[in-house]
């Protein structure tokens, strides 16, 4: 192997992967055979070669983005009349919605009435995954900037999609222009900093002022992303293969399985085989953001299609097949994974060799030199080792799982970090609760219920959960169980200081002498019961209790500021004119992040 160019690899003990096993079968004159049937799968559709004018208009998609509790949930609200912000949990969304609103402006269109998908995506820093989700399946972007608050965090989160994408069409709506002392031109100017370079400032974006409250200004923005999309001429063929993506999947009473599912090209029809990620469906019911069912739904709009035999993961792609190759899809996509899982797992174990290797090769030197077993304590692995927070993560719909988890993830050091050991959709069961129990970890429940049954065996074995439907509590009790296991904080207080005058010499029974010094409290009160320690030159030189605390020949507990009193250490002796004595107590705080 070493003459094959595989040194690294030829440890006796070391687990090849295929492709390495390749390699080493052809450098023998042999003919690896790769499983065609094996490598089977769906892929989106090619790109249609006919003429793009020659295509049907399709719906533009239309995302909402912008910085938490910047109104836009409140402006599709007023497009939808509908009241979705009063039923969000903390008053943010925090799942994508979809919606599909008629434009009135491209009803005169030749190809008849259109409407526009619009996107709903949450704000709060936590979705950042679920935000960057919106903006690869969408058309043109509504950037929303409250006119009180101008840019913020998330606001440059989306400016930074919107660089790195470079095709999407862009709308800033400034919003809440109804609020009073208002600087419009500082919102623009803002803006302009960060590189959206408006119509206002000699710019080709447009800039809708409105109001998401009254909808002073609804119409024109409507308007403004009618114009765009026509401008830009969105268009979709509606016959052949299914390519879409899997916005928001749950299990719901009465359904199974639920995924929402937004199309991008084709269309999809009751009974249709789609593929998602390592599962499937046969599409058994579909309805619209408004409930009513559908029977074919075209590219362009989204719809929450029941039938799959696992929930899909939010993000993935959506495919069409027939049923055999959609089956024969998923088999081949598991077998995948968990070759890929087993990969990662021998990739472990090689390097946990190569570090035992590694570690027993060290210990050999080091009896070679010093004769004694001896390991550095700084190449000593386990000692760097953090704690791990270990949490079981249940959610409503994947999209907040996934959420959830990524926020939590970066909470933590060097000295303690969050370990996620299992997620799912769904109310905590009883073998999350085992798992947690398992893994002695934690159960997240985020808007999820959690049943008497599970209650009572989380209560049996000691496995804590704790529930809520705001992500911003979520947050805070990881952050604080985080805190938990960092190593304390140790402060110390000075509560009393003495300066030393001149030194004695007490005899005492069987012509023993102590030797005490007498000192004046120059600062705060110094209590026997407390450390004490010994200053010199600005060092401290001994660190102790104190034996003696006398004042005019008393025995004390306390001597005041301003008071002269004798004082001796139990085993430091060698006191000094001019020594400093503190006393001082010690408290422990919670570790920082």
């Amino acid at each position: 192997m070493e003459s094959a160019g595989m040194r690294e690899q030829s440890s006796y003990d070391h687990m090849l992967t295929s492709e390495y096993a390749s390699l080493l079968a052809m450098e023998f004159n042999r003919n690896p055979v790769v499983d065609d049937e094996a490598a089977f799968d769906i892929y989106p559709p090619y790109a249609p070669t006919q003429s793009g004018m020659t295509l049907p208009l399709r719906p533009p998609i239309v995302t909402i983005m912008g910085h938490v509790d910047h109104g836009k949930t409140t402006l599709l609200d007023t497009l939808r009349s509908a009241s979705v912000a009063k039923g969000e949990a903390g008053g943010i969304t925090q799942h994508i919605g979809a919606f599909s609103v008629p434009v009135p402006s491209l009803s005169d269109s030749a190809e008849g009435p259109r409407t526009i998908t619009f996107l709903d995506t949450p704000g709060h820093a936590a979705f950042s995954s679920m935000r960057a989700r919106g903006a690869s399946v969408t058309d043109i972007i509504v950037l929303v900037v409250a006119a009180d608050d101008g840019v913020k965090p998330q606001t440059k989160e989306v400016i930074d999609l919107i660089k790195k994408d470079g095709e999407v069409g862009v709308v800033v709506a400034i919003n809440k222009i109804d609020k009073p002392g208002i600087d419009l031109d500082r919102v623009h100017t803002e803006l302009w900093a960060e590189g959206i370079q408006l119509e206002s400032m000699q710019g080709d974006i447009p800039a809708v002022e409105l109001s998401g409250l009254t909808g002073e200004g609804l119409d024109k923005l409507v308007e403004t992303i009618s114009a765009l999309a026509e401008i830009r001429d969105i268009r979709s063929e509606v016959d052949g293969p299914l390519h879409g993506y899997v916005l928001e999947s749950k299990m719901s009473k009465g359904h199974g399985a639920t995924a929402t599912v937004l199309l991008l090209r084709g269309s999809l029809t009751h009974s249709s085989h789609i593929i998602s990620g390592t599962t499937w469906a046969r599409a058994r019911q579909m309805t619209d953001p408004t409930g009513k069912v559908v029977k074919v739904a075209g590219p362009g709009t989204a719809v929450t299609v029941s039938g799959w035999k696992e929930l899909p993961q939010a993000g993935d792609e959506v495919l069409s097949g027939t049923e055999s190759d959609v089956k024969k899809a998923v088999q081949n996509r598991i077998r995948k994974s968990q070759l890929n899982a087993t990969l990662e797992d021998a990739e472990a174990i090689n390097e946990q060799r190569r570090v035992e290797r590694e570690k027993k090769e060290l210990e050999e030197r080091s009896e070679t030199v010093a004769g004694v077993d001896h390991i550095d304590p700084m190449t000593d692995t386990r000692q760097k080792k953090p704690k791990e927070l270990r949490l079981v993560i249940k959610g409503d719909v994947s999209g907040s799982v996934e959420a959830v988890a990524e926020a939590v993830h970066g909470i933590g050091n060097q000295h303690a970090v969050v370990k996620v050991v299992s997620t799912g959709v769904g109310d905590v069961t009883e073998s999350d609760v085992m798992m947690a129990k398992a893994s002695e970890g934690v159960i997240l429940a985020f808007s999820v219920g959690v049943p008497k049954a599970p209650k009572m065996i989380a209560a049996q074995h000691s496995v804590h959960v704790y529930s809520s439907s705001i992500i911003y509590q979520i947050m805070d009790e990881v952050t604080t169980r985080i805190i938990n296991l960092l190593p304390p904080v140790i402060e110390t207080k000075v509560v009393g200081e003495a300066t030393v005058l001149q030194l004695f010499d007490i005899m005492l029974k069987g012509r023993k002498t102590l030797k005490v010094a007498g000192c004046r409290v120059t600062n705060g009160l110094v209590e026997k019961s407390r450390l004490a320690r010994v200053i010199r030159s600005g060092e401290a030189i001994h660190d102790g209790v104190l034996q003696t605390l006398r004042l005019f020949k008393k025995d004390v507990t306390e001597v005041k500021k301003g008071n002269e009193c004798g004082m001796s250490f139990d085993s430091f002796e060698d006191l000094r004119e001019g020594d400093l004595i503190q006393t001082y107590q010690t408290i422990e705080k919670p570790g920082k992040l």
